[in-house]
């Protein structure tokens, strides 16, 4: 049975009007905390160009490409070389990166799109230039290099989008995610009147907090732990509060009347504590996993341009 009765002092009258303050107070201290997104296009270049190349892998896998175009000569080839040339061209943007003296080529940010842009339709093209099947043994090598790297940025693309605010914006720090739990978690204390919901909700913190700390090997399967666990302790933490609310109904008329308000208050608090507390392990998890994608990819890409450059002296030369 919950206890919240005892953590109502007062007539009904100042429940009541806690009750009617609390919930706007909460409303104005959320509106600063999570400040309404500004409004953008509806389809970024990334999207677009991601969406064509999808429709023509569909296309090339459903059409028997190989009959039309082949891969030693004419368009085919010429495609095969293009889709080469964006590939090894992505090495610009770690050249443009690490290399101040050359800002005059660009933004880091456009050579990361560019970079993005590339690393899509290149391999795109390398498809193509093979009619979507397999050839000789070091031809097979070179393409699933050139999958394994491109399927390797993709993830690397979703986890840089996790620890940023927006591509090419500023990174989101762990620092200022936590000032923002930390704000609302005091912010919120103060404003509901039923501090037991308040431990409730530190428990549920901490279990989620737990699996930031699981071994590098077993991140993978972290994100939809945090998933489940935030899940799991929102429907928890609002059960609890809606059977802590009805047995002070009980005893209090104010609070009976007001009850749908002041549980609606009470399941903002929630998911505003426990949304803030899931960025922040999210923030954790995400910023590990890109710095181990960050590690494995470049070697990988390396071994794409080696094996197509044994591709391509094997094929003009024997």
């Amino acid at each position: 049975m919950p206890r919240a009765a005892a953590a109502l002092p007062g007539t009904p009258v100042q429940i009541e009007a806690r009750i009617s303050k609390k919930g706007a107070a909460l409303s104005r201290s959320g509106d600063r905390l999570a400040p309404m997104p500004q409004a953008r296009s509806r389809f970024s270049t990334e999207q677009i160009i991601f969406a064509g190349a999808a429709l023509v892998l569909i296309a090339g896998i459903q059409l028997p490409v190989a009959h039309y175009l082949s891969p030693k000569s004419g368009l085919g080839y010429a495609i095969g070389i293009v889709g080469g040339t964006l590939i090894l061209a992505q090495l610009l943007y770690a050249v443009r990166k690490r290399v101040p003296s050359l800002r005059w080529l660009g933004s880091v940010p456009g050579w990361f799109q560019t970079h993005m842009m590339m690393g899509i339709i290149g391999p795109v093209c390398i498809l193509i230039h093979c009619g979507f099947s397999l050839g000789a043994t070091n031809s097979n090598i070179a393409l699933f290099c050139m999958l394994t790297v491109a399927g390797s940025g993709i993830f690397g693309r979703y986890f840089y989008s996790k620890i940023h605010h927006g591509l090419y914006g500023r990174k989101a720090t762990l620092s200022e995610l936590q000032e923002r739990a930390a704000e609302l978690r005091e912010r919120s204390t103060k404003l509901l009147m039923m501090p037991e919901l308040a431990n409730h909700v530190e428990n549920e913190e901490q279990r989620l907090l737990a699996v930031a700390e699981w071994h590098p090997a077993l991140l993978l399967f972290a994100p939809p732990t945090i998933a489940f666990r935030f899940s799991g302790a929102c429907s928890r933490l609002r059960r609890y509060a809606r059977a802590a609310i009805r047995v002070t109904a009980v005893r209090h008329k104010a609070v009976a009347k007001q009850s749908d308000r002041f549980e609606r208050v009470a399941f903002d608090y929630v998911a505003r504590r426990m949304r803030a507390t899931r960025e922040v392990v999210e923030f954790r998890i995400y910023e590990k996993l890109f710095s181990v994608w960050h590690v494995l990819h470049m070697p990988l890409f390396l071994m794409l341009i080696a094996a197509g450059t044994v591709h391509v002296i094997s094929v003009h030369v024997y």
